[in-house]
Formats: C-alpha cells, sequence, structure tokens
C-alpha cells in the first residue's frame, strides 16, 4: 500500500524542495504536562462535533466530506472543487492483525493533530527564485501569495473539532513537522508564531503601499490576475482574471490562534533560506534588487546545482544574481527579510508574546537556545512520550539526516522509555518486564529523504540517514509511529524487522501548500487484546470548497477557498491528476483515513 511517488510528483519536488524522562532528555530537555488516560465506554456515541456555522467542510473530517472536482472545466484546463462525499477507513494489518470486538475493549490514549508544510511565504522576498519557472512551470505557485490565509483557515478548522471520531477525545495539542515558512526570514517567522497563538498578520514586505513580486511584473512567465490586457502562461492554461487579487492578498488577517498547546519541529525550510541555500546569502535577501528573469544557460547551471547538492556556500546563484543586478527589478528593501539563525528560530519560540496555549517554548527551553539545539522530548499523555528530532543541515541542502551526537542521544531517549531493546543483530538484550511507554517520534524529513551527506557546516561530524534511523527505532518495541512531512504526499509505510515487537508505522502527511492541503488528525488506542490502533484521519481547512463562482469573494475565507482550488490547478499537478482528486498527493486509500493496527507490549 505504501507505493511509490509519481515521476511528476519527484520531478516538482527537485525545483521546490530546492528552491521524557530527565536523564534521557539531558541538555535537550524535557517538556509537557502529564495528561490523562480516558476509557471509551463499551458502546461509544458518536463523536459529538462543534455546529457548523459554515459550509463544508468547516468542523468536519474527510471521513464525512472531501473536495472533489466540479462538472466541466471552467475555462481551458482550471477545474473547480466542490463537496463531495467523504473517504472511508481502511484497517491496515501488515503489523499485527485486527481482532474482532476491539471497538467495545478500546482505552483512548491519546489525539493531537500534525500540521506540515505550512510554507508560509513572504512572496516578495528577492532571494526567491521563481525565474527556474523558464525551465519547468510547476517551480512557481501561482497561490504563494494566500498561504497565511489558507493557514489561518487551517487553525480555524482545528478549533472548531470536537472529539476524534475513533476515541472521542479532543486533540490535546498539535505538531508542526517542519517547513513552517518558506524562505528561512525573520519575518516569515514571525507569521508563523502569530499564526499559531494568535494575532494580527499583514503578508506584505518592502513597500507597505505596492506589491513588488512577480506578479505585477509584465512578464507573461507568471499568472497576473490583475491584468486583463497581459495573457500570460497560465491565464492561457484558465486561471482566471481577479481584479483586487494583490490588493487583498497583502492586508492584514487575525489569526485566532490555536486554544490547545502546540509544538514546534523545524525543516529545511525553516533553517536554509529557500530551503536549500546558504545564510550567507543574507545581503540579497534584504536587498533592492529581485531577479525575474535570467538567460537558460544560467538557469541551467542553478538547477544542476541543485539537483546535484554540490554547491553548499551557493556560490553558483550568488554568481547568478551579481551577474544580473543591473537587470533586477528594483524593490524596496527590508531588514525583516534578514535570514533566521537557529538561535533566533529558538529564541522567538520562547518569547512571551507567542505563548499561545502554550507551551512556554512550544518543545523548547533555554537550554536549546544556548546550545542551538532543536530537539527534545515530551510528554503527550499518560504511558504516551512524545520526541521532536531536528533532521536539517545548516548549510545549503534539501535533504535530512541526522548527527552522531544527536543519533546517541535518540537512543538513549528511546532506552529510557523502554524496558525492552533489541541490539542491531535483532537480539533481546534487555528485557526488565515492567510496562513501557508508547513512543512517537516526529520529525520534518521522511525516512527516503534522509542521506549521509556531509554537512559543510558541521564537517567533524558524521551523518546518519534514514534506514539508520529506521534501524535504530526497530531496536524499542514501544515504538508506535514515525510521523513526518516534507514529500508533499500522504504515504504510510509499515516497517517490520523479522518479529511484530520489532515493527513500527511510517506515516508521512502532505503540505499545505500544494494540493490537497491535507493535516491529520491522530488517535492513539488501546485495543485491550494485546494491539494498539493509531488511527490516522485527514482534515482540510474550514474553507469552503468552492470559492465563489465570480471569483469575487477577496474576504479571508474566500481567498482560504480560492487557495485550495489554485493549488488543485497549478501547474505539474492538475496534470499528474486526470484520474481524480483523491489520488496523486492525496495518496491511495491505505495512506488517508486509516486503522493502523501495532503490537501492545
Amino acid at each position: 500500500m505504501a507505493g511509490t511517488e509519481p515521476a511528476s510528483t519527484i520531478n516538482r519536488r527537485r525545483f521546490l524542495l530546492a528552491s521524557g524522562a530527565a536523564v534521557a532528555a539531558g541538555a535537550a530537555g524535557t517538556t509537557g504536562a502529564l495528561l490523562p488516560r480516558q476509557r471509551r465506554s463499551p458502546s461509544p456515541e458518536p463523536a459529538v462535533r462543534a455546529v457548523a456555522r459554515r459550509p463544508a467542510p468547516y468542523a468536519t473530517t474527510t471521513l464525512e466530506t472531501t473536495a472533489r472536482l466540479g462538472g466541466t472545466p471552467h475555462s481551458g484546463t482550471y477545474r473547480r472543487l466542490v463537496s463531495g462525499p467523504g473517504w472511508p477507513l481502511a484497517v491496515r494489518g501488515e503489523l499485527a492483525a485486527p481482532r474482532a470486538g476491539r471497538d467495545d475493549r478500546r482505552t483512548a490514549l491519546a489525539c493531537f493533530v500534525q500540521f506540515t508544510d505550512l510554507h508560509l511565504t513572504d512572496v516578495q522576498n528577492p532571494l526567491r527564485t521563481e525565474f527556474l519557472r523558464s525551465r519547468a512551470a510547476a517551480a512557481w505557485r501561482p497561490q504563494e501569495a494566500l498561504t497565511v490565509a489558507g493557514a489561518v483557515a487551517l487553525v480555524e478548522q482545528v478549533n472548531a473539532l470536537g472529539g476524534g471520531p475513533h476515541t472521542g477525545l479532543p486533540p490535546a495539542f498539535v505538531m508542526t513537522t517542519g517547513d513552517n515558512f518558506d524562505n528561512n526570514s525573520v519575518i516569515e517567522l514571525e507569521w508563523f508564531l502569530t499564526l499559531m497563538s494568535g494575532g494580527r498578520i499583514t503578508p506584505n514586505t518592502g513597500d507597505p503601499a505596492a506589491y513588488e513580486g512577480v506578479q505585477n511584473s509584465g512578464l507573461p512567465l507568471y499568472w497576473h490576475p490583475d491584468d486583463a490586457a497581459l495573457r500570460d502562461l497560465d491565464k492561457r492554461r484558465g486561471l482566471p482574471l481577479i481584479p483586487g487579487f494583490l490588493d487583498a492578498v497583502t492586508r492584514q488577517v487575525t489569526s485566532p490562534g490555536l486554544r490547545v498547546p502546540w509544538y514546534s519541529t523545524i525543516g529545511n525550510h525553516d533553517a536554509l533560506p529557500g530551503g536549500c541555500l546558504s545564510p550567507a546569502l543574507n545581503d540579497f535577501a534584504v536587498g533592492s534588487r529581485k531577479l525575474l528573469s535570467v538567460p537558460a544557460a544560467d538557469a541551467a547551471a542553478y538547477a544542476n546545482a541543485l539537483r546535484t547538492g554540490d554547491d553548499p556556500k551557493s556560490e553558483v546563484l550568488k554568481a547568478v544574481l551579481s551577474r544580473h543586478a543591473a537587470s533586477a527589478r528594483t524593490v524596496t528593501a527590508d531588514e525583516r527579510r534578514r535570514v533566521c539563525t537557529p538561535h533566533d528560530y529558538l529564541a522567538a519560540h520562547l518569547d512571551p508574546a507567542h505563548a499561545g496555549a502554550g507551551p512556554v517554548g512550544h518543545g523548547y527551553t533555554q537550554d536549546h537556545v544556548d546550545g542551538e539545539r532543536m530537539y527534545y522530548s515530551f510528554r503527550i499523555a499518560e504511558n504516551v512520550i512524545g520526541i521532536s528530532i531536528d533532521t536539517t543541515y545548516r548549510s545549503g541542502h534539501y535533504e535530512g539526516s541526522l548527527g552522531t551526537e544527536q543519533l546517541r542521544w535518540l537512543e538513549r531517549t528511546l532506552a529510557a522509555h523502554s524496558s525492552r531493546s533489541y541490539d542491531a543483530d535483532g537480539r533481546l538484550v534487555r528485557d526488565l518486564g515492567a510496562d513501557d511507554a508508547h513512543i512517537l517520534v516526529f520529525s520534518h524529513h521522511h525516512s527516503p529523504s534522509m542521506t549521509r551527506r556531509p554537512d559543510a557546516a558541521r564537517t567533524d561530524e558524521p551523518r546518519h540517514d534514514g534506514a539508520e534511523v529506521i534501524a535504530l527505532l526497530s531496536r524499542f518495541p514501544n515504538v508506535v509511529a514515525w510521523i513526518n512531512g516534507h514529500s508533499h504526499v500522504n504515504r504510510i509505510t509499515p516497517h517490520a524487522h523479522g518479529t511484530p515487537a520489532r515493527s513500527f508505522w511510517e506515516v508521512n502527511t502532505a503540505s499545505h501548500v500544494d494540493y490537497p492541503h491535507h493535516a491529520r488528525l491522530f488517535e492513539l488506542a488501546d485495543n485491550g487484546d494485546g494491539t494498539l490502533s493509531l488511527f490516522t484521519t485527514l482534515i482540510e481547512t474550514a474553507a469552503p470548497h468552492s470559492s465563489a463562482p465570480a471569483f469575487d469573494d477577496l474576504s479571508a475565507v474566500g481567498l482560504a477557498s480560492l487557495y485550495r482550488e489554485l493549488a488543485y490547478n497549478a501547474p505539474g499537478l492538475a496534470e499528474g491528476m486526470k484520474a481524480g482528486v483523491q489520488e496523486g498527493w492525496a495518496g491511495g486509500a491505505g495512506d488517508r483515513n486509516t486503522e493502523l493496527l501495532g503490537i501492545s507490549l
């Protein structure tokens, strides 16, 4: 059921990604409050949800309704989205057989939500490399200016959800698994923290009275929603004319903030400009020249540097930006676009202005700031432990890895919460006969995207890939799942290592910048028969499935709805999903709404 990513997805990713116990916690620390275990009644009533005051999918999950294609194309290849039937629950028993009667025996352990790959984007940042679109239409997204509006609608959706559909427990927290913002700038970090904790966001930089990005540049390479005279590449494909769009997307919006605590995990776009560039490019980010197009040879040279990953100091891009500075667009310089350092990232999480519903630091402590460490463990519920790891490089590359120091910390943390463990050869080496905590591991990168590539910023430390992380997690039988993002695809993979005790699930969730714009609701339950069930239920934002028929609703809700629809129609994605919105990056039935069975020891 895991499947493989379609070729169109892989090609698009190359362009988009490239532009517990105090003893165990050690210096990294353990945070979080103890939450009670709860038991469902033998004959549970359906979970009561908040009364829907808006059209679907507000206050619902994809078990109830999902976006579907409307009738005939609106124009060209542009398709409208409407509300359709929900996706059913798929029971996956590769790691443990489902046993009859478990619904009546079930004890609810935990419920939470995963956000991933929000990519809150300052589309006017001079360091963005939209010019790669000359090589591939999918290298720039027409919907990028709507990331803040779409993310606000996601926060609203989590606040509107009632109890989980399978256990009745309400979500206790939200975990973000990285790429929270896009350009690694301090202003985007501020937008992200305000989104999560509540407050006003103005998604505009540079000149406060004018938009200075690619969408009013006059270049037909980019969608110009306000310009009726220009027949750009995207209008020829059917993207609509929307007068007032650029004014609407740069005006202030208000996030209600999450009503539940939230935790943070870092991704490559949070750590590096564009998710793959050197921090040494800061002068270009805060400068006044924005390069919108380059000769084909320069675009090819830069694309090759991204593909190979052999330019950690971004010398190729630096040369391209410098060589063509005279032909670049003059924009308003803005110091708020400066590159966000690890210290900036951590310290901002501890700022009382961004405390929101807590916890203080959202997983990080002052010790993390002082050591610039971005990994920690925390208590999810009684006998349930979460571990957040940092899989990013500090030099320019979008792939992931773990350093030796962090890998050893992860091993110690797993051991501190496990009475049983195996060695690398699968031999049981410890069995204290005690009850173990169930462990959930969070990261940004999924296992296929983690390599042993050296980190130019930490040359003295060997790096460890996804296979090594899988091997380590399989040594501890109480690891339930590894939950991550990065791929922008819904994919759930069983990792079995000889015996059921050495098995766990890897749950990879799609993004909130590319369609299908999914987050995931998790519910963990003990079935009382030697098995666990981890339920995964996809959720969309609170915005209606279709924008106004005439594309004239430029309210915050209307923009969030348009965001989803534009993302479906983005070049390179819609072409790969002609069979229907239920496939493609949304994954197959076994990657969406699932019950994942595992052994409970």
